[in-house]
């Protein structure tokens, strides 16, 4: 979601948090600005759309200054426009702002009087810091105590007039890290923003807040106790971004998978059997296992509920996180309960990790980035190794998810007596073998791009799959609508004629994954039903089958238990594809964010 950015430097910081801004715009974004203080005198620019946009305002109205804050904004409270872009500023106060301010109209109401000149709930805190220093607080007694009062989720910057060496951060909910330079400071939502101005940061924790100055910071946990707060050094690989050669980060973090993707497994693998090297896990006594996540990730726990119920023979719930506490579902003291986020900060499953936390046997997070909120309040955080991943639509995390859930399955059956060493070792060099394969798929690359102009002009698109490939046919559909606004739905094959096969015709194309599985044969009768009703089949299988389908893309032969972190290749790649066709912004999807952290 929004990203945030501060610099309390030795240089003119406008085009350092401009830089740093454009780090954060695969975080996605409708309007940016920042605002400085030079002389002690406050100022500030925004603009409505890219971030060039603002570029072009600075060349034709210069702001000085060498402190400053800086933000991208994803429409909440108000749409995109230059009253609501952020910094918000009330006076003396400049304040940027990632998250949902929930009380926000029972503070204007207590603000009674005042103007508003925007719609967002951002303001809100600037006018009531204000407020505070009207009555003779100094700016961080104020900032103090206007935090005191905020409910909901946030990341703060506040900026002061007349305080060249001051900015005041703070976390609820949101994440944001504090950089240490020579004699700079600096503030960001994440590493990657602050890549190249520093290495050495400290995570703000839950309810933190901090006065930062030239000379480090003041850290103070949420009863206003100074805190200490560990320093970390980031290795320089784990937040660079580039798209090496490719047009789209999409396209790079597509033909990335098969490299991250046998780092994933190798890392959790010794010899012939599974190992995890961050602690232990035992599934011998759980009597069932909880998955929940959001979007592809969810998916990913859909594909892996049939993994640990088929190997493991463990019941398994899996939940959006956004509905999971609200059905106040029971959790018994045996259960294990897994949360799985690309960026460790999604706020739905952060919120349900932390309704389960006390209830559950134990809670294990799968995640990118070991820092995150998520990996820390979990008792055993497994990370996915994907490294970045800036193309807003999950792809290469998408994978190492079901990567590092296939080899906790895996290791459930073996702990559970389900399966002896030699299925174990049989199975991880299936798994072992996903990485050449993978290349495979990727060199079918041409065949799809030649067919996905027809998918472009379509009105609708569905997908179909059985068994562990229906995830993966919701999935399909998730990347179309997502980079192609294409309307598309993900269907189990066999539910089609309950209800979806009405929307077949001539004009609706149905992508049929179907690996030599079991249910192959039942998922080419659904097929047939498409084909009498002249819908365009384009079938992704290892097996021939029959005539009459529109197109086939032959994937290479994978033991179907595996299939679908295998075929998660061409549902990515025709959705990409479709969506250059159509000339869509595809690392940047309208109205979509990378990592979303508000509910």
């Amino acid at each position: 979601m929004c990203g945030i950015v501060g610099v309390l430097g030795d240089h003119e910081v406008a085009p350092i948090l401009v830089e740093a801004l454009k780090r954060l715009e695969y975080r996605g974004y409708d309007s940016a600005g920042i605002a400085t203080v030079q002389d002690g005198a406050l100022d500030r620019r925004r603009a409505v759309g890219k971030l060039v946009n603002l570029s072009d305002r600075l060349v034709h109205d210069p702001l000085p200054g060498r402190s400053g804050i800086g933000h991208t904004r994803w429409a909440t409270h108000g749409g995109p426009s230059e009253a609501n872009a952020h910094p918000h500023r009330a006076g003396r106060v400049a304040v940027v702002h990632n998250g949902i301010i929930e009380n926000f109209r029972e503070l204007r109401e207590r603000l009674n009087g005042t103007v508003w000149e925007s719609e967002t709930d951002t303001e809100t805190i600037a006018k009531l810091c204000e407020h505070y220093i009207d009555a003779g607080m100094t700016p961080r007694e104020a900032a103090a105590e206007t935090l005191s009062h905020l409910d909901g989720a946030f990341a703060l910057a506040f900026l002061f007039e007349g305080e060249d060496d001051l900015i005041v951060a703070a976390r609820k909910g949101s994440p944001l890290a504090i950089g240490y330079g020579e004699g700079e400071m600096f503030v960001g939502s994440d590493a990657i923003a602050l890549a190249p101005l520093t290495n050495r940061l400290t995570y703000l924790e839950e309810g933190d807040y901090a006065f930062v100055t030239r000379a480090g910071a003041e850290i103070f946990d949420s009863g206003g106790r100074r805190a200490n707060r560990e320093m970390r050094e980031i290795a320089a690989q784990a937040t660079q971004i580039d798209k090496g050669g490719h047009r789209h980060f999409m396209a790079k973090e597509i033909f990335e998978q098969p490299t991250v993707l046998a780092d994933c497994l190798s890392h959790y693998v010794s010899g012939d059997q599974v190992l995890i090297p961050e602690g232990e896990v035992d599934f011998s006594q759980t009597d069932r296992l909880i998955l929940v996540a959001c979007g592809t990730a969810y998916y990913a726990c859909l594909v892996a509920k049939y993994w640990f119920e088929q190997l493991a023979g463990l019941p398994v719930d899996v939940d959006i996180a956004s509905e999971f506490r609200y059905r106040e579902p029971p959790i018994s003291a045996q259960s294990t309960a897994v949360f799985v986020s690309q960026s460790g900060e999604t706020a739905d499953t952060l919120a349900a990790l932390r309704h389960v936390r006390d209830k559950a046997a134990s809670v294990l997070s799968v995640v990118n980035v070991a820092e995150s909120s998520i990996a820390r309040e979990s008792d055993l955080a497994l990370p996915i190794k994907a490294g970045i991943e800036v193309g807003v639509a999950s792809t290469k995390a998408f994978v190492c998810q079901l990567g590092v859930l296939a080899n906790l399955a895996v290791l459930a059956a073996r702990q559970r007596g389900r399966i002896d060493a030699a299925r174990e070792a049989e199975l991880l060099t299936t798994l072992q073998s996903l990485p050449a394969l993978t290349n495979q798929a990727l060199a079918l690359e041409d065949q799809i791009r030649r067919h996905t102009g027809t998918l472009a002009r379509a009105q609708t698109v569905l997908f179909l799959g059985r068994g562990a490939m229906f995830p993966l046919a919701l999935e399909g559909a998730l990347k179309l609508k997502e980079i192609s606004y294409i309307h598309a739905e993900g269907y189990a094959s066999g539910e089609l004629k309950h209800g979806p096969i009405a929307l077949v015709d001539k004009t609706v194309p149905v992508v049929v994954l179907a690996p030599r599985d079991a249910l192959f044969d039942k998922t080419i009768s659904n097929m047939q039903e498409v084909m009498a009703r002249e819908g365009k089949v384009w079938l992704v299988t290892d097996k021939k089958a029959s005539d009459g389908v529109w197109k086939t893309l032959t994937m290479p032969a994978i033991d179907p238990l595996f299939a679908p972190i295998l075929y998660a290749i061409p549902a990515q790649l025709i959705a990409y594809h479709t969506a250059v066709h159509k000339g869509t912004d595809v690392d940047q999807p309208r109205n979509l964010a990378k990592s979303v952290t508000v509910e």
